[in-house]
């Protein structure tokens, strides 16, 4: 199972990746936008995530994925549930959720370090 911690070390090591506590929930922010939020139990992690694509990643798997809250349905954001994915999983949706907020410069530095 996918735990806080194992975002925490790798949200640390991408270029302006901060994290917060913020009414006892961890969040990790590129700036002022967020894109990878946990449940006060630490059992969901919510990610940015293409609002158009979203209703089909959950229709593909609702064991695992859900929709946002209804308050964040006018966000690009949906859910995983932690014990559904291993950490290979975590790494692609927490770096494409990063990818999303982060300026397109820094993406593509971090991209052609990272030999992609």
């Amino acid at each position: 199972m996918v735990t806080v911690e194992d975002v925490r070390r790798l949200a640390g090591t991408l270029p302006r990746s901060s994290e917060h506590l913020i009414r006892d929930r961890v969040k990790f922010r590129v700036g002022s936008i967020v894109y990878v939020a946990f449940s006060r139990d630490e059992s969901i992690m919510g990610f940015a995530f293409p609002k158009e694509e979203r209703a089909a990643l959950v229709a593909a798997e609702p064991g695992k994925f859900l929709m946002p809250q209804d308050s964040d349905l006018r966000y690009n954001w949906v859910q995983v549930r932690l014990v559904a994915i291993d950490e290979a999983e975590m790494r692609e949706l927490v770096l494409e959720a990063w990818r999303m907020v982060v300026p397109q410069k820094v993406r593509l530095l971090q991209e052609r370090l990272a030999g992609r």
